[in-house]
């Protein structure tokens, strides 16, 4: 077959389990044939299919994300890497993105040898370093309790040559430091901290290209998707240098809850909404302390 009767068929077959077979047939082939999608389009189309399409598009069928086959991921117009060991970067948190850019304007950067920004469960690198790569001004960190996902944040860094302001490093909020006391008393404060712990809950309705292929670590958190931000936001404050903010993503029914949350710690919120008007982002700064 030509690429564009073999990108007809797999479409039609993918439509049986995606939304986007279409978009996802061309994705695949455009990765199997090593080109840009547009290039393929214009250039490509007429030539014959090449021998590895059909596998892709059998881990397709079988649910797997497109993301996670090709290797990489479009976040807010930048390319990042990833795999089964990091979540696939969602337009939703090009919100949590914003945010942060907005926050850096009002908040006490450029402290010596400390850190502009803290991102908490860095998984890809994709907030901090979108936000980095915006502001070449500002150096930043990431923690992740996942090593597998510390070698991804650190290759994006690299590919986005951004290793000279962004530094990684393990550290997990579901434990106590190494001197045995409260996890954050390890870690360096920032003038602005980053956070998208996960939120889901355990029993959530959610796709099986989710629920099986993305992990689970960095997806669910307790029956009412809330572990995580009970752990994290009463160590902000530690965290945070003097007149920081924090960044929350959220899942868009949680505003209420984590605000709650938020507010009994002692922070003012504000709340940020993704492109479908949905709550997002929740903007942290000092309340009641």
């Amino acid at each position: 077959m030509t690429i564009s009767q073999a990108i007809r068929a797999a479409a039609e077959r993918l439509a049986l389990t995606s939304d986007t077979a279409r978009l996802d047939a061309e994705l695949l082939m455009a990765h199997t044939l090593g080109v840009s999608r547009s290039d393929m389009l214009l250039w490509h189309m007429n030539d014959l299919e090449p021998a590895r399409f059909e596998h892709r598009v059998d881990r397709r069928a079988a649910h797997e994300p497109v993301a996670y086959i090709t290797g990489v991921c479009e976040f807010y117009g930048r390319e990042f890497r990833v795999n089964s060991d990091v979540l696939i970067p969602r337009p939703d948190s090009e919100t949590i993105v914003e945010a942060a850019l907005e926050a850096l304007n009002e908040v006490p950067t450029g402290h010596l040898n400390l850190p502009d920004i803290l991102d908490l469960g860095t998984g890809s690198g994709a907030l901090l370093l979108s936000v980095l790569a915006e502001r070449s001004d500002l150096t930043g960190y990431g923690i992740d309790c996942s090593e597998g996902a510390l070698r991804m944040a650190r290759d994006n860094a690299e590919r986005l040559g951004l290793c000279d302001r962004a530094t990684f490093e393990e550290a997990d909020w579901t434990k106590r430091s190494g001197r045995g006391d409260d996890w954050a008393a390890a870690l360096v404060p920032a003038a602005l901290i980053l956070a998208n712990p996960p939120y889901v809950e355990n029993d959530a309705q959610i796709g099986s290209n989710v629920r099986e292929f993305e992990p689970a670590g960095a997806l669910f958190a307790g029956p009412e998707g809330l572990d995580d931000y009970r752990l994290i936001i009463p160590s902000l404050r530690n965290l945070l240098l003097d007149g920081g903010k924090a960044v929350l993503e959220i899942g868009h029914t949680q505003a209420e809850a984590v605000t709650e949350l938020a507010e009994k710690a002692g922070f003012a919120v504000d709340v940020r909404h993704d492109l479908a008007n949905r709550p997002r982002a929740l903007v942290l700064s000092s309340g009641n302390w």
